[in-house]
């Protein structure tokens, strides 16, 4: 066998060491959540006689939660994707004076502890009777995706060659008609890949949803789930089976929009 056979066959080796290291908590949830024991130290390493009782009461019990977190995530792309947009358009292709500086600007509120966002929040939420309501959540959670949305759409847009929009203003668009007509189509990949992160960083929010609600009128499955142990600390299988249904629309958006993903994040490192 040659070296370079053995040096790929020991890579191989590796990279499934690797991502059996990382798969395994995945399969110890679902392993939980098939078995109809409820206690831990008795969990078997594999589901011998698999059951769905604790997805049923995990849906019984949850599931008005998990509407609650796709309405919230869902809302918070659209909202994410309405201002991003249009500012990374404004930055790219305006040739605004300072925009380098704007992006480093925006790239620097990413640092911010989201502890403190979500205690200067709270102040202006009570005075614009935002706590407890599901807009409120909507426009707080898009903030944790619209610096990344900019930075990235940016980055796409910049190497839109300035000629094809140039060349719309001289048929007679305006400068809404050429982004709404021109600058959008073009983007898709990046508009898929930033509306893809912020329904993630919307979905998997715990701090604000934590902060800004203080009754149960508006609970994401992230505070519901958080509760629920509290609540059933004992009923593990109920709590496994709601984490794997709480993860499946981020898996399956993850796999719908790889291409798309892969796409928009490259798109902007050419011109």
């Amino acid at each position: 066998m040659s070296t370079r056979h053995l040096r790929r066959g020991t890579n191989t080796v590796a990279a499934l060491i690797i991502l059996v290291v990382l798969l395994f908590p995945l399969y110890w949830m679902l392993n939980i959540a098939l078995q109809p024991g409820e206690s831990l130290a008795s969990t078997d390493w594999f589901p011998t006689a698999p059951g769905w009782e604790n997805f049923h009461r995990a849906l019984s019990s949850q599931g008005g939660s998990l509407g609650t977190s796709l309405v919230v995530a869902l809302g918070a792309v659209v909202v994410c994707l309405a201002l991003a947009a249009p500012a990374a358009y404004g930055l790219a292709q305006l040739g605004l004076r300072g925009s380098r500086t704007m992006v480093f600007g925006t790239l620097i509120t990413q640092m911010v502890p989201g502890i403190v966002i979500a205690n200067a929040l709270y102040s202006a939420y009570v005075d614009l009777n935002l706590v407890n309501s599901t807009f409120g959540l909507i426009l707080a959670d898009a903030s944790l995706g619209l610096p990344f949305s900019i930075v990235l759409l940016r980055a796409f847009m910049v190497s839109i060659p300035r000629e094809v929009v140039e060349a719309a203003l001289v048929d007679g668009a305006n400068r809404f008609t050429a982004f709404w007509r021109i600058v959008l189509p073009m983007s898709r990949n990046a508009l898929i890949t930033s509306g893809l992160f912020a329904f993630l960083f919307a979905w998997s929010d715990f701090m604000f949803a934590l902060t800004l609600n203080t009754t149960d009128d508006v609970k994401p499955i992230t505070l519901s789930m958080y509760e629920y142990i509290g609540a059933h600390v004992s009923d593990w299988g109920a709590v496994m089976a709601t984490a794997v249904v709480s993860a499946v629309p981020a898996a399956i958006l993850l796999v719908v929009a790889q291409k798309y993903v892969a796409a928009g994040i490259t798109g902007g490192s050419v011109k």
